[in-house]
C-alpha cells in the first residue's frame, strides 16, 4: 500500500502516462447508504484519482445480507445518493439492487455487470478494509476474483493483515502494490489503496440526529437538508 503523498502522486502520474489504449476500468461501489456521507464519497474520490477511474457506479443495496436493515426506505436512500452526487461527474447511480426483492448479494450483481460488459473488460468492486476483514463470510466470496478486481479503501482502526484462517495467504497471492496492472486484466487482483482515513459512520450520523447533534461536517448539505425535510433518524 502506498505510504506517502508522494507515492500516491507517482502512481497517479504513472496511470496518466500509461498506454491510452488500455481499457477503462468499470468500477462499482455498493452500500446501504443510510445515509450516504463523506466517509463514502471522499475516499472513493481519492481512489479514483489514484487508479485513474473515469466513473464510479454507486449501487444502493435493497436488503443487505450482512448488516441490520436500513432505517430509511429504499426510495429515500436512493434520493439521498442522487442528491449527494448530482454535481459530481465521477459518480453515476445504478438501481438494479433496489429493484430486487431478494437480498443484495454482491456476487450476483457482479455477474450481471460482467455479462453486460463482456469477459475481457476490466471490472472492479470497491470495498473498505472493514469489509475485507469479513469477506470470507460473504456469499460465494471465493468467486469474486474470477469476476472482478477488488479495490480496497483504507479505514481507520483496521489492520492490513487478515485474521481469518487462510485469508492472509489468499490476500498475498492476489495483492498488487501498483494500480497499473488493473487495466491489463479483466479480474483477479486486489489493490489496497492509501485513501484518506475518515472516521465517519452512518450509525454515528443516525445517533447524532437522534440526539440533536449537528452532522454538518460529516455529510453534504443537500443530504442534511433532505434528512431534515423527511424527518429521518429521529427515533
Amino acid at each position: 500500500m502506498p505510504d506517502s503523498i508522494d507515492s500516491i502522486k507517482t502512481d497517479a502520474q504513472n496511470i496518466n502516462s500509461a498506454n491510452t489504449a488500455s481499457p477503462v476500468i468499470q468500477a462499482l461501489f455498493g452500500g446501504t447508504f443510510d445515509p450516504i456521507h463523506y466517509g463514502h464519497l471522499r475516499p472513493v474520490e481519492a481512489l479514483a484519482q489514484l487508479v485513474g477511474l473515469k466513473q464510479v457506479i454507486l449501487l444502493p443495496n435493497h436488503v443487505p445480507p450482512h448488516r441490520p436493515q436500513p432505517e430509511a426506505t429504499a426510495q429515500q436512500r436512493l434520493e439521498m445518493v442522487r442528491l449527494a452526487v448530482r454535481d459530481n461527474p465521477l459518480f453515476t447511480v445504478d438501481t438494479r439492487e433496489l429493484e430486487r426483492q431478494s437480498p443484495s448479494y454482491t456476487i450476483e450483481t457482479l455477474k450481471s455487470f460482467r455479462q453486460e460488459i463482456g469477459e475481457q473488460h476490466p471490472l472492479a468492486f470497491i470495498i473498505g478494509q472493514d469489509s475485507l476483514q469479513t469477506l470470507h463470510t460473504w456469499y460465494k466470496w471465493e468467486e469474486l476474483l474470477d469476476i472482478c478486481h477488488l479495490l480496497v479503501c483504507s479505514r481507520p482502526g483496521y489492520q492490513s493483515q487478515l485474521s481469518a484462517p487462510g485469508m492472509q495467504s489468499w490476500l498475498e497471492k492476489h495483492q498488487i502494490s501498483s494500480p497499473l496492472p488493473l487495466s491489463q486484466k479483466p479480474h483477479g487482483y486486489i489493490y489496497p489503496a492509501a485513501t484518506p482515513l475518515l472516521n465517519i459512520s452512518a450509525t454515528d450520523i443516525r445517533q447524532r440526529h437522534q440526539q440533536g447533534i449537528s452532522c454538518d461536517d460529516l455529510l453534504p448539505p443537500s443530504i442534511q437538508n433532505y434528512i431534515d425535510s423527511q424527518g429521518l433518524y429521529k427515533k
